[in-house]
């Protein structure tokens, strides 16, 4: 196997959409070639080159559409990203999470900005915690690991979980044969440690591994950690539980 890894807008052509340019160069130059093509995130998004997710069920109109995306996996194996750390402060949930809708109040997670958060391990300079204005004019700050327009899921809700699980089956039913998982090590927090590689962030992908194996065992999950060798392939798990690939 080998996987061509590419942005959606990568190709163009004139009276055609990037996803269909695409398709018809990668069908006629690489068949022999890519076993796979990962087109990273593809969804509408506000920063961060894809990975501020907007909404994780459609594709940015700019790169095309659904039916576009599977007559390249007619051809091709498909990989997608699951960005499930976070999601865009401009997404319709965090608009919910700001108006206290039932389902989504605990999208977020909050923290006082007195807290001692020295111990956690940082990916990017930039403030732990973001303040936000609510719906009713409180104020709130919340966790955002990478950028303030990059809201942390809070996966401690059963809420969030069910989320995450229905996008995740949601991509399985749209052909994807590798899902992988965005800045995978900072999915669990807990204040008091370094909030990366924590043994429930270990048990989310043994959950997601097991949905798969009964409902899609031909999918696998590959793990993304911009970590040290020995943390990257932890995500093995016992070699059967988590990922079947992992990624730096």
């Amino acid at each position: 196997d080998a996987v061509l890894i590419t942005y959606g807008d990568t190709l163009s052509a004139e009276g055609e959409s990037p996803l269909v340019a695409l398709q018809r160069f990668a069908q006629t130059h690489l068949k022999k070639i890519f076993s796979h093509i990962h087109v990273l995130p593809f969804w509408p998004y506000s920063s961060d080159d894809g990975f501020s997710v907007i909404d994780f069920h459609r594709i940015d109109p700019a790169l095309g559409r659904w039916s576009e995306m599977c007559r390249l996996g007619q051809d091709f194996k498909l990989m997608f990203d699951l960005v499930l750390n976070h999601i865009s402060a401009k997404s319709k949930w965090f608009e919910y999470y700001r108006a206290g809708r039932s389902g989504f109040d605990t999208l977020a997670i909050e923290a006082d900005p007195h807290t001692d958060l020295s111990d956690v391990v940082r990916p990017r300079a930039l403030p732990l915690l973001t303040e936000t204005i609510m719906a009713n004019q409180k104020k709130r700050h919340v966790w955002t690991t990478f950028s303030a327009d990059q809201i942390d899921l809070n996966f401690a809700s059963v809420d969030v979980l069910i989320k995450m699980v229905a996008v995740l089956l949601y991509y399985v039913k749209q052909g994807a044969e590798i899902i992988r998982l965005d800045a995978i090590a900072y999915l669990w927090k807990e204040i008091g440690t370094t909030c990366i590689h924590l043994d429930k962030t270990h048990e989310v992908v043994r959950l997601f591994r097991a949905i798969l194996d009964q409902v899609a065992p031909q999918v696998m999950i590959l793990t993304e950690t911009n970590v040290p060798h020995a943390e990257n392939i932890s995500y093995f798990g016992n070699g059967l539980n988590e990922a079947q690939m992992v990624y730096n």
